[in-house]
């Protein structure tokens, strides 16, 4: 049975229809609303259907002196949790121009809120979405008041068990959502191909009900164009103007030439997805003929045998088939062939 269709502006989630590609600006404004709405037109150039932010505040995320991020591998190393969201948050004040240039340019504008706070203010700018965070599919009040919106939500699962995913929907749905994608994700920056785990997309479709995707931090488009042929009908990747310009995200963000072509052969993937089919398609019928056949390859007398030198399988297809060959053998020419004339039953 196919989950229902989800509308949004003029595109629609759906098992039916082409991926929806979502731009996440995240910190890559630089704290620089001129780049932000720059990233709003590049994005939209490029083709993307939709452009993501993230609303928070430094206060809503955390305190200061709560924690400085040790992990040796993290892109952060070194920094204190409070200042780095200080410095990646995208100013409140901003969301309404920016929703405003990417619905003119004919993308979604929506965002993830962080807190209850962030949720009020995302309804007063009329949203017609909300995304969960991987770190806050766990966090039940925030789950709760999104639901309570009824507005579609499209979760991320990083980081998460099933039990944990399981809650997140239960409470979602308990609350008022209807309308739910899940995104597979994988919760490191940038993600590696070998950690990403696609196969995992197909069994949260079937497990619960829902349109799936996947929310990728894997670098280049090979990862999110598989996941295409594994059920995603949404996928989200982190986007900026250029890698070069830095920023808190801008190692595992996407260039505006990579998402056009994200874009373009997501939807590729898709369109080639079609049914079973082993019949030969009205397309091929063409190319029939070029298939192999039987052909008199020297001239043949009347009575003479067909041999392996005198017949053979050539193409095109206008002689009889292939599978008749070992019959033929042996067998003689009911009247003179002359060389390069297509076997037929009226010449044995």
């Amino acid at each position: 049975m196919l989950n229902r269709d989800i509308k949004l502006g003029n595109f629609v989630i759906g098992d039916n229809h082409a991926p929806f590609v979502i731009a996440e600006m995240s910190g890559n404004h630089n704290q620089s609303l001129e780049r932000a709405l720059e990233i709003v037109q590049a994005a939209a150039k490029s083709g993307a259907h939709a452009l993501k932010l993230q609303t928070y505040t430094a206060d809503t995320m955390t305190i200061k002196g709560a924690l400085t991020i040790e992990d040796p591998d993290s892109l952060w190393k070194g920094r204190e949790l409070y200042e780095l969201y200080e410095e990646a948050y995208t100013p409140w004040e901003w969301h309404k121009p920016i929703f405003d240039l990417a619905k003119e340019l004919g993308m979604v504008a929506f965002s993830t809120p962080f807190d209850e706070t962030a949720v009020d203010f995302l309804e007063d700018l009329g949203v017609e979405a909300y995304k969960i965070a991987s770190f806050e599919n766990t966090d039940w009040p925030l789950l709760k008041k999104v639901a309570q919106t009824k507005k579609p939500v499209i979760m991320s699962t990083g980081a998460a068990t099933i039990a944990d995913i399981d809650d997140a929907v239960r409470i979602l749905r308990s609350n008022g959502c209807t309308d739910l994608v899940l995104l597979k994700c994988t919760s490191t920056y940038p993600s590696t191909p070998k950690t990403t785990n696609l196969n995992t997309i197909p069994h949260l479709k079937q497990v619960f009900t829902c349109h799936v995707g996947l929310s990728d931090h894997t670098m280049g488009i090979g990862a999110a164009v598989a996941s295409v042929a594994l059920g995603a009908r949404v996928v989200e990747k982190h986007f900026t103007l250029s890698r070069a310009d830095g920023g808190v995200d801008s190692a595992f963000s996407m260039e505006p030439e990579e998402m056009k072509a994200l874009v373009i052969e997501s939807e590729r993937a898709f369109q080639s997805l079609g049914i079973v089919q082993f019949n030969v398609q009205e397309a091929e019928k063409k190319s029939l003929r070029y298939k192999r056949s039987l052909y008199a390859v020297e001239e043949i007398k009347s009575g003479e045998v067909f041999t392996k030198q005198n017949i053979r399988a050539i193409r095109p297809g206008d002689g009889l088939a292939t599978k008749f060959y070992d019959i033929i053998i042996g067998k003689k020419a009911s009247k003179n062939i002359e060389k390069g004339t297509p076997l037929s039953w009226d010449n044995i």
